[in-house]
């Protein structure tokens, strides 16, 4: 069957729709009086955090929501016609031939026992009935046009002989291989690392243009938005609160949710002592639990009672912009140009004596080449190379690196999960480096905690969260009776900023922001001097992300403790860390204080990332690098310099130097290093990555 007719209007237009999900108890409303049009080659970003329904109203486009999901009212079109009046087989043809979805997960998309080729040549075969070798020519194309290596062996290879990256590629290969008019993008890099998902972005953009494809972009990320986007609407609790043009809502925003959430998000030039981020207050309200009148009143600083929780309120157009709308009855009544009331400065803590001492540590693996048999040659996996460095107290250290970069390696060998190949590790002069877990005394255990990424897989789902905190007591040996520890869990509920009645709460009551509270005062139990924090926020929605890296600062600040920040976000790092660590392939390739590491001269692995991390504002400048090429395998590093596989400066350095010897450290100033080989002159020439336009 052909495509539908020209058609100018709208590609896809959602007039009040409201989505409900019924239970045997009662009706859930997920989405509520939602409207949002897309226009032929626009892209549109739908922003909001978890259980706000962005993934619903994906759902409710491509008709797909299960027995229990129902329109209750409004409309969806798509070109002018209303969806939910076309058969079964009108509905078959469209999806997947003319508007196409691309999911979080790519391995979820692909079939793992069928070859890349196959599973691409099947969408024109079966929408558009065309010969195997014109399929075939055409999955070549777009093999090639979402800039893989090598197309040819792509096709001829299954799902799981690729990087997640390139998965993420083809399924992108394979919306696009019916040339859709509407893309619907669920948050398609959540997984990626941050210049592998930086690549991403620039092809979804430009295969936008190519084809001229319409996006309903879905994201909790601002920054991606900003970078994607024409235009963007906000939800929170099943409604839009505010959409318009990206430049109108980021600057000239019209809804106290927007301002709350950009204050919440750390910006070039937040600073976790001066100006600290600020926390939404409250939590997110349940789909049946929902306020009357608006439903971001209870956490609103201009709640105005007997005004706003009085009617469902109407989204209300802003006077003088582009389409800009606003669920707000105050909007013109706000000082939306007022200061932030500034939260309390914090004085910094005093940097104190070295309390963890990093020399020449190397952790190598072995594993047989041929895993399957056990058969064969063993290799090497050098999973930390030779790595130096001291952390003190009251320091905020950050380790920076994309996957496999060994930056969970080195916590691992810390916390005695594993134990050291070579070097030492020292904690107040003692060597732990060959003492496993088990050998260490409850003392050094207490001392050196974790708090891991996904809260939910750390608590035991079956033990109250106070009787969990009590058992962690118990193993550190704190407290000379059951009362005291009951006491001491009760102040480290106080420590978490958590009400005390949590302690009879099982985990599944919590929400991942409390979850994660939890494991930090879990963490904290055995007065813990060096907690090694492994990405601890990145599994959070941006309003909680601040509570909990705030959170994390105070008890710092208290308690002296030295925290080793894991995370691939580096606006987070910047905000929050006084030193940083760069990883690459299990070296470490540049290490200072964070304003050595964040202005030039830079490793140029850490020049690449930070013009990957997508920044939410308009006035930021960034210098735009993408890498070719994804990490290389730890299993295979590439010889001499880890990084010269996707190294932009490679060409500088004479002799062919970067392709034979790894690099020597070398000192730019007193502080900061870099493993490079580039000479010192072409390092002075480095510009600035971001740049704050003047205003």
């Amino acid at each position: 069957m052909s495509k539908m007719a020209e058609y100018d209007g709208p590609i896809l237009e959602i007039d009040k729709l409201s989505i409900s999900f019924f239970t045997r108890l009662r009706e859930i409303p997920a989405v509520m009086d939602f409207s949002v049009s897309v226009q032929p080659g626009e892209a549109v970003g739908l922003v909001g955090e978890s259980g706000c329904g962005k993934s619903t109203v994906a759902l409710g486009v491509m008709q797909d929501l299960g027995k229990n999901g129902r329109i209750v009212g409004g409309t969806i079109k798509f070109k002018g016609r209303d969806l939910s009046e076309m058969s079964a087989e009108e509905l078959r043809d469209i999806r997947g031939n003319e508007i196409a979805m691309i999911y979080q997960e790519p391995m979820a998309s692909l079939n793992p026992a069928m070859k890349i080729g196959r599973q691409l040549m099947e969408v024109p075969m079966i929408h558009e009935s065309v010969s195997k070798e014109e399929a075939y020519a055409r999955a070549l194309e777009v093999v090639t046009d979402v800039r893989l290596p090598d197309p040819e062996r792509m096709l001829n290879s299954f799902p799981h002989q690729l990087s997640g990256g390139q998965q993420q590629r083809i399924v992108i290969a394979m919306a696009l291989m019916s040339k859709p008019s509407l893309l619907i993008l669920d948050e398609p890099t959540t997984a990626l690392d941050v210049t592998v998902e930086a690549a991403v972005v620039e092809l979804v953009k430009d295969l936008g243009k190519k084809y001229g494809t319409s996006m309903l972009f879905i994201s909790h990320n601002l920054g991606l938005v900003l970078e994607t986007c024409d235009r963007l609407c906000v939800m929170y609790s099943g409604e839009a609160v505010e959409r318009g043009s990206i430049h109108d809502v980021f600057d000239e925003m019209q809804h106290p949710y927007t301002q709350a959430l950009f204050r919440s998000i750390p910006l070039p030039g937040a600073d976790k002592n001066a100006r600290p981020l600020v926390a939404i207050p409250g939590n997110f309200p349940l789909p049946h639990e929902r306020p009357p009148g608006c439903n971001f009143g209870p956490r609103c600083d201009y709640f105005e009672e007997g005004r706003c929780d009085a009617q469902d309120i109407p989204m209300f157009p802003v006077p003088g912009n582009d389409r800009h709308h606003t669920r707000c009855l105050k909007f013109q009544e706000i000082d939306w140009n007022a200061p932030v009331t500034l939260a309390e400065q914090k004085q910094k803590g005093e940097i104190g004596k070295t309390v963890l001492k990093i020399e020449n540590l190397k952790k190598y693996y072995e594993v047989a080449a041929n895993a399957l048999f056990g058969g064969g040659e063993k290799k090497v996996v050098k999973a930390n190379e030779t790595l130096t460095f001291e952390a003190r107290e009251s320091e905020t250290l950050a380790i920076v690196g994309e996957s496999g970069c060994g930056k969970s390696t080195f916590a691992k060998v810390l916390m005695g999960l594993e134990t050291a190949t070579d070097g030492q590790i020292l904690l107040d002069n003692r060597n732990i480096e060959h003492l496993p877990i088990e050998e260490r005394d409850a003392k050094t255990i207490g001392e050196v905690q974790m708090v891991f990424q996904n809260p939910f897989d750390t608590l035991n789902p079956s033990m109250t969260v106070g009787r969990q905190i009590i058992r962690a007591l118990e193993i550190f040996g704190v407290g000379k009776s059951e009362a005291e520890r009951k006491q001491r869990m009760l102040e480290l509920l106080d420590l978490v900023k958590l009400p005390r009645a949590f302690a009879d709460r099982m985990p599944r009551q919590l929400s991942g922001g409390q979850k994660q509270r939890v494991g930090i005062a879990r963490a904290f139990a055995g007065d813990a001097r060096i907690v090694v924090a492994d990405e601890p926020v990145s599994a959070l929605d941006v309003s909680v992300q601040a509570a909990v890296t705030d959170l994390l600062m105070e008890i710092q600040r208290e308690h002296k403790t030295t925290l080793l920040f894991i995370s691939h976000d580096l606006s987070i790092v910047r905000y929050l860390s006084d030193r940083v660590m760069v990883m690459y392939l299990g070296h470490v390739v540049e290490l200072g204080t964070t304003d050595q590491v964040f202005s030039p001269p830079y490793h140029p692995y850490t020049e690449a990332l930070l013009s990957a991390v997508p920044i939410a504002d308009t006035s930021v400048e960034k210098k735009h690098i993408v890498l070719d090429g994804d990490i290389p395998s730890a299993m295979d590093p590439p010889p001499g310099c880890p990084f010269q596989t996707r190294c932009r400066w490679k060409s500088e350095v004479p002799g062919g130097l970067c392709d034979t010897e790894v690099p020597p450290v070398k000192t730019l100033s007193e502080g900061h290093q870099i493993k490079c080989h580039l000479a010192d002159d072409i390092l002075a020439r480095m510009e600035p990555v971001i740049k704050i336009a003047a205003e």
